[in-house]
């Protein structure tokens, strides 16, 4: 039961935090989102080498900063879509960098990079939701990225709500011993109600392209769930973090969102705009 209460609590003040700053501006997501990126950079890292301190890998977190910060302003229109190239470039600056280290080898430049596309090009990514139909002259401010979190959080809730309660078959017994088909389909369940609740007020989506989009997020969040469970069982640890108490640290919490958002932009850039 307390650790219910704790869930519960970091939940409703995460929920407070992110829709709170959706609304005000996004300026003000850019700036959280910024900061959730950075500590789920560290977590990242962390993982790989456990003993590493920030001032030994500056390079990593400044080039990770950056990549945040030109992703997520390209995506809130600040940028021309071009200044990705730059994204491109530091890559290739970062593995020429490691060739002057001691201890260079390309297992840490492959760290390097898999954490800065998991992490930093995802979580600039989602700002570029605020502004998915630009092109055709209208926004989607701010209920395309708010839906993206609602519908991520009614499938976790009731996924493992039903779960809790009638389920028996293992999903992926292999990688998550905890998760169901049942849990599954009882998250999709209400996935497409919240779909359909969001649908009536941001009618910049068809009833429709939420059901859709709901779809993708259920599918795609779950495999990311999946792959994160993956790189934790891998490297042993239970949670990647402990900032948000009963939840772990930023990539527990954000781990179906982060894998889901570039399928969600995939979608509403090919065939909804």
């Amino acid at each position: 039961m307390k650790e219910l209460i704790t869930r519960t609590i970091t939940g409703a003040v995460f929920l407070v935090l992110i829709a709170g700053s959706i609304f005000w501006s996004p300026y003000a997501f850019f700036a959280i989102a910024g900061v959730f990126s950075m500590i789920g950079l560290y977590e990242f890292f962390r993982l790989f080498y456990p003993n590493h301190t920030i001032a030994q890998h500056l390079t990593f977190y400044f080039s990770g900063l950056t990549i945040y910060l030109i992703t997520g302003l390209v995506g809130i229109g600040v940028f021309d879509v071009r200044m990705m190239i730059f994204v491109l470039i530091l890559f290739y600056l970062i593995a020429m960098l490691e060739l002057f280290r001691k201890d260079s080898s390309w297992d840490k430049i492959g760290v390097y990079f898999s954490g800065f596309i998991y992490v930093a090009v995802t979580f600039g990514l989602l700002n570029a939701l605020y502004y998915m139909g630009n092109q055709s002259g209208e926004t989607f401010f701010p209920g395309v990225l708010l839906g993206i979190f609602l519908l991520t959080w009614s499938n976790d809730v009731f996924a493992y709500l039903t779960g809790s309660a009638i389920g028996k078959t293992k999903l992926f017994e292999r990688h998550s011993p905890k998760k169901t088909w049942e849990g599954c389909l009882g998250g999709l369940l209400f996935a497409m109600v919240m779909a359909w609740i969001l649908a009536q007020y941001f009618t910049q989506l068809s009833e429709t392209q939420w059901v859709i989009t709901a779809a993708i997020v259920v599918v795609f969040g779950t495999l990311g769930d999946l792959v994160e469970s993956l790189l934790k069982r891998n490297k042993q640890v239970k949670d990647s973090g402990s900032i948000f108490p009963g939840h772990g640290g930023v990539l527990d919490r954000f781990d179906a969102v982060l894998f889901a958002t570039p399928f969600v932009f995939l979608y509403l850039s090919f065939f909804v705009r």
